[in-house]
């Protein structure tokens, strides 16, 4: 009887195995997407797009993106009707799809990933009729973007690493431990024993990095807001000057940035996003920040991207340095599991 069972066990794990093995050779056999960054396809019936639903969905989808100095949309909607859903959209990176009708099994959000093409993300929104539709996206807006994000980043960051400048990683692993992945174009244009400037720069565009340390003051909430702010300023005006005379990089006061507590990959961490501007001058723009301790909790590390873009839209371009600040590891990050054990 004995042997039956573990034959039948055997036999279960086999072809649980010759399944997973089939479904990533049909994934591996998947055409890459298609679409622009930050675009995403919307299949829906056209009363539903004008209605109630397509309000719901553009205000989730579609609201502006924040600390961005001209108003653009979170996300670009181009919606189709399921009988104009062929081929040639069905392999788009983000598809949202609303099905809506008596005939829905099961009402709700499903989210799957590489179903016509790689790495996709598509969504589909099942519902009886609009208004169960309109719960359903208010209910599940969070998850929503949060899968869009990912996977926008993801595709950012698996780039990077793929043509990666791999000359500056050494450079900042040394000062904190640690290092972003810098796709091909960045370069190291300043380095100190505890601030670090990595840069890419074209004609009227300028994506940067900034990376820093200071150490821990006992006693004070390093992770306050007006704390790195304050911190930031300091930092800016020491090491990034403007063009001319008695001008700097700072924190912008146009507006107070905006701070959110995260964890990502076992590393927790403060986002701040703001404006920057130069002091005593017109140049200014959108950033983001991760602010965290190193792994002996000794300093806060600061890793600041920032974009100047005067002639052009942002949401991209900050999408790409946010991604760069998203790609850091550890050089040990088995240090950082003991400490956090601690």
């Amino acid at each position: 009887m004995k042997r039956i069972i573990s034959l039948l066990a055997l036999a279960v794990t086999m072809l649980a195995l010759i399944s997973c093995n089939e479904t990533s050779r049909k994934k591996a056999l998947l055409p890459n997407i298609s679409g622009k960054a930050g675009e995403v396809i919307v299949v829906i019936n056209k009363g539903d797009w004008e209605g109630a639903v397509g309000t719901t969905l553009r205000d989730t989808l579609a609201k502006d993106c924040p600390f961005l100095p001209q108003k653009e949309p979170l996300y670009t909607l181009v919606d189709v009707i399921p009988s104009g859903f062929t081929n040639m959209f069905q392999i788009h990176r983000n598809i949202v799809i609303v099905r809506i009708g008596n005939d829905v099994v099961e009402p709700g959000v499903n989210i799957r990933y590489d179903v016509w093409a790689r790495p996709q993300c598509a969504i589909t929104i099942n519902a009886i009729d609009s208004d169960s539709a309109v719960q359903l996206i208010k209910e599940n807006s969070k998850r929503i973007i949060t899968s869009l994000e990912q996977i926008e980043r993801d595709r950012i960051i698996a780039n990077s690493k793929k043509y990666e400048e791999r000359s500056i990683a050494p450079a900042v692993t040394e000062m904190i431990g640690g290092s972003p992945h810098f796709p091909s174009g960045y370069r190291l244009k300043k380095k100190t024993d505890d601030f670090i400037w990595v840069e890419y720069s074209v004609q009227y565009v300028t994506q940067g990095i900034l990376i820093y340390k200071y150490p821990v003051v006992e006693g004070e909430d390093m992770m306050n807001l007006d704390n790195i702010i304050e911190e930031n300023n300091a930092m800016l005006k020491a090491n990034v000057p403007g063009m001319f005379e008695n001008t700097y990089m700072m924190t912008s006061t146009f507006a107070r940035p905006s701070i959110e507590y995260l964890k990502y990959k076992g590393r927790d961490f403060a986002e701040v996003r703001g404006y920057w501007e130069v002091y005593n001058d017109f140049m200014g723009g959108p950033f983001v920040s991760h602010a965290f301790y190193s792994q002996d909790g000794k300093n806060m590390i600061v890793m600041e991207g920032f974009v100047y873009a005067p002639k052009y839209d942002k949401r991209h371009y900050l999408r790409q340095v946010e991604a760069i600040l998203y790609s850091f590891e550890w050089a040990n990050p088995t240090e950082q599991k003991e400490d956090a054990k601690k």
